[in-house]
């Protein structure tokens, strides 16, 4: 068993994919690819986070956020994974590790 987390940020910087500074529009067609892959992920202001069970998935999805935006001239992305063997679910047990830490609900 492997969890591997990844958290990403990618968006276009070449001009003609985005809306003035927004980039609202081609993150959406990202986390709509996301969402229909049905992998485990979180959306946060300034990223995603999967949870997969294998890097070659975690990477696939890396690869399915990009044919979101090959059409862009130039695209940014920057990755974090946080690997690790005999565990699952951390999307939702990392936070509950910090909530018991702290014994309350925190805000998330």
């Amino acid at each position: 068993m492997l969890s591997v987390l990844l958290e990403f940020s990618m968006f276009p910087t070449s001009d003609e994919c985005r809306d003035g500074s927004s980039v609202s529009a081609q993150v959406s067609k990202i986390i709509d690819a996301i969402d229909k892959s049905g992998v485990s992920y979180q959306l946060t202001p300034m990223g995603t986070v999967v949870e997969t069970d294998t890097m070659k998935e975690a990477l696939s999805i890396i690869e399915l956020a990009y044919e979101q935006l090959s059409d862009c001239e130039r695209v940014y992305s920057s990755l974090k994974f946080d690997i690790r063997k005999n565990t699952k679910n951390r999307l939702k047990t990392k936070i509950a590790s910090v909530e018991k830490a702290l014994n309350r609900k925190i805000n998330h």
